[in-house]
């Protein structure tokens, strides 16, 4: 088959690669003049930063993609365990690091601060987020989601459901199982891991603490971003072929079927299918000019949608210090969670008192030069433009960004005694580098028990489309992504008998 694929983000290029490998002819479109989408490790000066995603969990989705297009990713790459995972830090003072790949070494932390009751109520709580992660990893993540009429026909329907609890939000979840504040804000940062509001996501986020806990987090000597590289290489490996600064301006439908797209300099290119790593809003509602009834139903659906949450990051180049040594990453906890929320999803303004994530990677290929350290700094904001807030206002930034440092600085961390450069990054940057609607970092959010099924589908209702990537099934985050290139190379395998089963 004569594939397009439309965008070089991680979903795109790993089904890609898959579809090459099986033999098809793969052509890749990408407006911009470099792949990854959100996913890179950038140089500024003497200093890298991971600038997307800056963890790796469930590496087990790469290892599966690189050995089934050729070598195996340990051969290519070396991916180093983060312990502790995280390190947590409360406004009353109080601080707990969760170990890497180790319950009991957690449970003894949080035995340590919370006491024992708080180890065996944390405890509890995981062995349930790890019978929702057995019920819902093959339905809802690793396997196409049509309807949620497919799901009536399981035989373990009724026992399923009073597991997930799909009518119990995040923050009920944590209110019943964690009586500690300090817990169950813990539990709450895991909805905005999906860019969402735990007061709405469901309860069954809490199943990422599982495979974060499972599965372990993990870093990328050099950087997170050097997985896009090898990625890249192995599409090129494999003969797919990439066009850059070529911009994609329409999907070309005819009688409901694909037969190509259209570039933004007017050519034309036949494909037998398209495969779409864009924001599903774009998709749907820019590159598609058709009309019809199944059409109208995604878009509905895609306005319905709430945007997930964005990120105003600063990117500091530092000198390093004795005294103020930190985690690979750090949480400091805002006193008021909920305020900080209502801001975000209520109020539509940044937080004046957020909750601070700090990565600083110890890794000595992320600097040029001896005793320095690159930091970057996240927190969570409402998205850029019309139903946002307007991230174009330099003035604004810079006093944000320097209310951010004296909350850092204000717990004990020093920052502007050992500054050597500053860079901030806003959703309004991130829109205009990876066209995501407002810089949403996640396209929609996990917001209501139905938002899985508001999701833009793999197989979209027109005939040789398919849409891949954070805005479609099973959404965002770097595992989630690649298993969706998977369901999309098996999809189309399927359906033109020439691809086998991945699964």
């Amino acid at each position: 088959m004569k594939i397009a694929v439309i965008g070089a983000g991680m979903g795109g290029m790993t089904a890609a690669a898959r579809l090459a490998r099986a033999g098809h002819s793969v052509s890749l479109y990408e407006a911009s003049d470099t792949y990854g989408g959100k996913l890179r490790t950038e140089w500024i000066g003497k200093f890298a930063f991971d600038t997307g995603p800056s963890l790796l969990t469930l590496p087990a989705v790469y290892k599966d993609f690189f050995i089934r297009t050729g070598k195996p990713l340990g051969l290519l790459c070396e991916i180093l365990p983060v312990d502790p995972s995280f390190d947590y830090r409360f406004a009353d003072g109080t601080q707990v690091k969760f170990a890497n790949l180790s319950r009991h070494q957690t449970l003894n932390a949080i035995r340590g601060v919370f006491g024992e009751v708080g180890a065996k109520q944390w405890d509890q709580m995981m062995k349930r987020a790890t019978r929702m992660w057995d019920v819902s990893r093959e339905p809802f993540v690793e396997s196409e989601l049509k309807s949620p009429l497919g799901l009536l026909k399981r035989k373990t329907l009724i026992r399923d459901i009073f597991i997930i609890a799909p009518w119990k939000s995040l923050r009920r979840f944590a209110n019943e199982n964690l009586p500690d504040q300090r817990l169950r804000y813990i539990l709450d940062r895991y909805a905005t891991y999906s860019g969402s509001d735990p007061r709405k996501a469901p309860a069954v986020l809490a199943t990422i603490a599982y495979v974060e806990e499972a599965f372990g987090a993990w870093h990328i000597k050099g950087g997170i971003g050097t997985l896009a590289t090898l990625v890249y290489q192995r599409c090129l490996d494999v003969g797919v072929k990439f066009h850059f600064n070529s911009k994609v301006e329409e999907i070309v439908i005819e009688k409901g079927e694909v037969i190509g797209i259209r570039l933004a300099n007017r050519s034309g290119i036949e494909s037998e299918a398209v495969v779409a790593n864009a924001d599903a809003s774009l998709i749907y509602n820019h590159l598609i000019k058709a009309e019809n009834r199944k059409l109208r139903k995604v878009r509905k659906n895609i306005a319905r949608a709430d945007a997930s949450i964005a990120g105003f990051t600063l990117l500091l180049g530092l000198r390093k210090s004795e005294t103020s040594v930190l985690s690979h990453h750090t949480i400091l906890f805002t006193h008021d969670y909920d305020a900080e929320f209502n801001s975000i999803f209520s109020e539509k303004l940044p937080s004046e008192n957020p909750t601070i994530y700090i990565c600083a990677p110890n890794d000595d290929q992320m600097v040029k030069g001896e005793n320095l350290e690159s930091w970057s700094v996240l927190v969570n904001v409402p998205p850029h433009g019309s139903g946002g807030f307007d991230w174009n206002d330099e003035n604004f930034n810079r006093k944000y960004a320097n209310s951010i440092i004296d909350q850092i600085e204000a717990q004990g961390i020093s920052v502007r005694d050992r500054l050597e450069s500053l860079t901030i990054r806003t959703p309004a940057d991130l829109e205009r580098a990876v066209s995501a609607p407002g810089g949403s970092i996640y396209g929609t959010s996990s917001n209501g028990a139905r938002a899985a099924f508001m999701r833009a589908k793999n197989r979209s209702p027109i005939k040789g489309l398919y849409c891949v990537g954070g805005s479609a099934h099973p959404g965002g985050g770097l595992p989630l992504v690649g298993m969706s290139g998977e369901i999309v190379a098996n999809a189309i395998g399927r359906v033109h008998n020439e691809l086998p089963s991945q699964n």
